[in-house]
């Protein structure tokens, strides 16, 4: 491991395989952190260069206190960061989560992709883009599986409730209270005033059918948004990437040989 700066933040970076190879960057959600991809990582190490991240408020990076200071635009600049720091102009990205959201967002405003493979969420304008797409019961589905993100606006109560469970799935307390200000910092606006959903990259989905946070409905609708798209669909839940590692790790890696031409 090793910290790098982003502006006052500092990131903890971990690196596995060969730097010479291509680069695959696992990012992880809330509220995990870079841990949540450690199997994955191990059957990708041979073949790639792995790059992990914690994002700023988790794991060993530093948490800034201001809600304002995780707004997407701050967590594409680390992005771009770590890729600077890693010596990589072009990647390709997995994501899973928020992760997955960062990773829409990036991939629209960026050229430092290669490839995207997005596990367990869309991106805020994508997800925007659906619900003023879809009839009133589809977008209704979605809003009901998606009630957590209006209750983790409220003060206080969401720190109560989560610092247990994000124990419970092996984060610490402050990541669990340090990772809401990504809802509060970004839903709402993002929501109310979304951006354009197309993105510049490939981009591979992976849909999990036993995720209940995502309607398949509105994964569906993704495919729209970006010059070329697979969808695949594996039986697991919202934590594919523990639950079904293997296929994970040859889902990414046949993806970003298949964008490359390898």
């Amino acid at each position: 491991m090793r910290l790098i700066a982003s502006g006052e933040v500092r990131l903890a970076v971990y690196e596995q395989g060969d730097p010479a190879s291509p680069t695959i960057v696992l990012l992880h959600g809330y509220p995990d952190d870079h841990r949540v991809w450690d199997q994955v990582a191990a059957l990708l190490q041979e073949r790639f260069h792995v790059v992990r991240y914690d994002v700023r408020g988790a794991g060993g990076s530093s948490a800034p206190r201001a809600v304002g200071d995780y707004r997407l635009d701050r967590l594409a600049a680390d992005m771009d960061a770590v890729l600077d720091a890693v010596g990589k102009s072009k990647v390709h990205l997995a994501a899973h989560d928020w992760g997955s959201i960062q990773g829409w967002y990036f991939a629209g405003r960026s050229d430092r992709l290669a490839s995207f493979t997005s596990l367990g969420g869309p991106g805020l304008d994508q997800a925007a883009a659906f619900l003023r797409q879809a009839g009133p019961l589809r977008a209704a589905g979605q809003l009901l599986r998606s009630w957590y993100i209006a209750a983790f606006q409220l003060p206080v109560l969401p720190e109560l409730v989560m610092a247990p469970l994000a124990r419970a799935l092996g984060a610490t307390a402050a990541d669990a209270r340090n990772g809401l200000k990504l809802y509060r910092a970004n839903m709402a606006g993002k929501l109310r005033r979304p951006g354009d959903p197309h993105v510049n990259v490939p981009v591979q989905l992976i849909e999990s059918t036993r995720d209940h946070y995502v309607s398949p409905w509105l994964l569906a609708s993704l495919g729209q948004w970006a010059p070329k798209f697979r969808h695949r669909r594996i039986v697991a839940d919202h934590w594919a990437q523990r639950s079904r590692p293997e296929t994970v790790a040859a889902l990414i890696a046949e993806f970003a040989e298949w964008t490359t031409g390898g």
